[in-house]
């Protein structure tokens, strides 16, 4: 990578306890050259990575008040960038308030990878829109913690949505390993949502008509017209101020998971 251009970010989406941490390992080791340098944005919940002097560098952010709160000099010299999100956290809030973070911080975003825990998802039906929603914002889908896991639920899972012509990769994760990082960290935006793209701007009126254009009996109209950026389903809100799209509660699937996989947020 040259010096000249941004560093490469990336989003790890995904529910605490899915073994996004040595994935995540698995993709810096085998998927970086020997020149590029990687810093970890590590959420103050998530346990630290079980290894000695890791390849990259980690920096700790916290969720406080529906904003990530991340170092300002969290990047550095990095020439890729790895963003680990709360998995106790909405991670629709957390793309919303990672995208405001993404203009301010001069890097450029390369892919966004959602771990899934197969057997969580099997066990949990309510955990599949949950997982839905992080895979409308994804590039690369991981399947992980396969083990015991039904073929059957695997292919039903994939395929719903294959259906919907998702254009994501799906890839199998096996023993906390990918078959091919460079391929998964490709910059190659595969996603369902529009929210990182170049705004798609719509013109609205009272009456869905341009100004100075004529309406259904021939009349010339001069209403205000207003250009609005087309809304990401999953951020679009109520009057009230909830999603229209309302996705659930990850800390209350989380606690019904058996006590031996239960994940424990860190001190």
């Amino acid at each position: 990578m040259s010096q000249n251009e941004p560093p490469l970010i990336y989003v790890v989406l995904g529910a605490s306890g899915s073994g996004r941490r040595p994935i995540l390992a698995d993709l810096i080791d085998g998927g970086l050259a020997e020149d590029e340098r990687a810093v970890v944005l590590l959420s103050s919940t998530e346990l630290p990575f079980d290894r000695e002097n890791p390849p990259w560098r980690l920096v700790r952010w916290t969720w406080s008040q529906g904003e990530m709160q991340i170092p300002l000099d969290a990047i550095g010299d990095a020439t890729h960038v790895f963003l680990l999100t709360d998995g106790w956290v909405n991670p629709v809030d957390q793309i919303e308030s990672f995208k405001a973070w993404l203009e301010r911080s001069g890097g450029e975003l390369a892919r966004v990878i959602t771990i899934v825990n197969c057997q969580a998802a099997e066990q949990h039906k309510e955990l599949v829109p949950w997982y839905e929603a992080c895979i409308h914002f994804s590039d690369v889908v991981l399947l992980a913690r396969r083990e015991g896991v039904a073929n059957k639920w695997l292919s039903d899972f994939q395929a719903r949505f294959k259906d919907q012509f998702y254009p994501c990769l799906f890839e199998f994760v096996k023993e906390g390993r990918v078959k091919n990082p460079p391929l998964l960290l490709e910059p190659q935006a595969r996603r369902m949502s529009h929210l990182f793209d170049e705004p798609d701007w719509e013109i609205l009126d009272e009456e869905d008509l341009e100004e100075g254009s004529e309406d259904e009996e021939g009349r010339e109209t001069n209403e205000e017209i207003e250009v609005v950026a087309e809304m990401d389903p999953y951020l679009e809100r109520r009057a009230g101020g909830r999603r229209v799209k309302e996705i659930p509660d990850i800390r209350k699937v989380l606690g019904q998971l058996p006590p031996q996989t239960q994940p424990t947020p860190a001190e």
